[in-house]
């Protein structure tokens, strides 16, 4: 069995910031879930391009108030306590935040542990796992 609090998680290796988010990755690949799970949060008043062309994520806001658009159409979906959305076909998006946003996040196929975004807004495959996980 695997426990693991939010907060000792956010106090190690597990948390990773970058200018307009901060993930708490408290599932990964060594685990071997088949699956990640993280808590992310999206800063207020950001805009963040995202293409997870190597992961399908399904995303649960918990708090907070923003938007995502679909770049390939366009299309705008609001984002508010409650509402689940599904990057099912690897969907090129913005991300919005007008107020902070609490996302719980899961990917597969798994990360492994502090990989950010890349030029292209992707994580990158087979990244090396946390020291703590190898």
């Amino acid at each position: 069995m695997i426990v693991r609090t939010l907060k000792e998680a956010e106090a190690s290796d597990r948390r990773v910031t970058t200018e307009t988010w901060e993930s708490t990755r408290l599932l990964l690949a060594n685990d071997k879930m088949g699956f990640s799970f993280h808590v992310t949060t999206i800063f207020a008043g950001t805009e963040t391009p995202i293409w997870y062309k190597n992961h399908l994520e399904a995303v649960y806001c918990i708090e907070g108030e923003g938007e995502i658009e679909t770049t390939s159409d366009g299309q705008i979906y609001p984002i508010q306590p409650g509402t689940i959305y599904a990057l099912d076909k690897n969907d090129k998006h913005l991300l919005r935040a007008t107020s902070e946003l609490k996302l719980a996040c899961v990917f597969n196929p798994p990360i492994n542990g502090r990989e950010v975004h890349d030029a292209d807004g992707a994580y990158a495959l087979g990244a090396e796992p946390l020291a703590e996980d190898a």
